[in-house]
């Protein structure tokens, strides 16, 4: 039988009993980081904080040891993507899976093609869900997979929505997978551009002739972009009617709001 755990009772005017004022400060560190775009030299953060710089040094460096923290080269600290990682650990993914997976089927039976849902994770983009098209034949991406994180549409999209303190982290934290195009950086930027102006990401596959891929944002509550929905697009030859591409980003319009809707997205603020 589990072992229900409880607070501690306060003391008489509301003080908790017991305290840990190194857990205070390193959680101070984590709120104040998360609070802001903007990263900060030490001092500065201490002046923030009401602490000096004597309190808060240790604290620091173990977070930026522990990897919850990192420090530019003018030592100038920002949050990390590990606290992002770990709110992305199993039991949520399996929750986004489970969420998106009736309506990654209705996509595929709408659009008579393959689709996915990918997410960003240590340093790649890996597919946590599919369907198939309900065509004869298919093409799809298995569960699991990993895709590149700067020469795919669903990396686009999942670079291009965030802000630029937390792209250029998931950048810095990016590895390669195997046959992942280098990207100049300057056009990767320009690119990134385009598709938060549009609002979605299309290219031809680079493994594929005749694939476009074609990409999505799903955003979960505050409009944070957590997820891309991905159709690679195969062209038809035989003349037989399916919808084109572009009643196909109608549709992925649609479930892409309905999956954001289902996860806490209330729209924009």
């Amino acid at each position: 039988m589990p072992i229900a755990l409880q607070a501690p009772p306060p003391n008489e005017g509301g003080k908790a009993r017991y305290s840990a004022p190194a857990l205070e400060k390193g959680l101070d560190i984590l709120e104040a980081l998360s609070g802001s775009s903007q990263a900060y030299a030490m001092h500065e953060l201490s002046q923030l904080l009401g602490r000096s710089v004597n309190e808060i040094f240790r604290m620091m460096v173990t977070l930026e040891r522990r990897g919850y923290i990192q420090a530019d080269d003018q030592d100038r600290y920002s949050l990390s993507l590990k606290l992002f990682q770990l709110a992305h650990q199993h039991p949520p993914i399996n929750a986004l899976s489970s969420a998106a997976l009736p309506l990654l089927e209705e996509l595929a039976e709408r659009a008579r093609q393959s689709c996915h849902l990918a997410v960003y994770r240590d340093g790649r983009v890996v597919v946590i869900a599919q369907a198939d098209s309900p065509e004869r034949w298919s093409f799809g991406l298995k569960v699991g997979v990993m895709m590149g994180l700067t020469d795919t549409s669903s990396g686009h999209v999942l670079l291009a929505h965030q802000s630029e303190v937390e792209r250029t982290r998931m950048l810095s934290s990016h590895i390669r997978v195997e046959g992942e195009l280098d990207v100049d950086p300057g056009q990767l930027f320009s690119l990134l551009q385009d598709v938060r102006a549009q609002g979605y990401a299309s290219m031809p596959s680079i493994q594929i002739h005749g694939v476009t891929n074609i990409a999505f944002p799903v955003k979960a509550n505050g409009g944070h972009v957590v997820a891309a929905i991905n159709v690679p697009h195969i062209a038809r030859i035989d003349g037989l009617p399916r919808p084109e591409i572009e009643q196909i980003k109608g549709i992925m319009v649609d479930i892409s709001a309905r999956l954001s809707r289902r996860i806490g997205y209330q729209g924009e603020r």
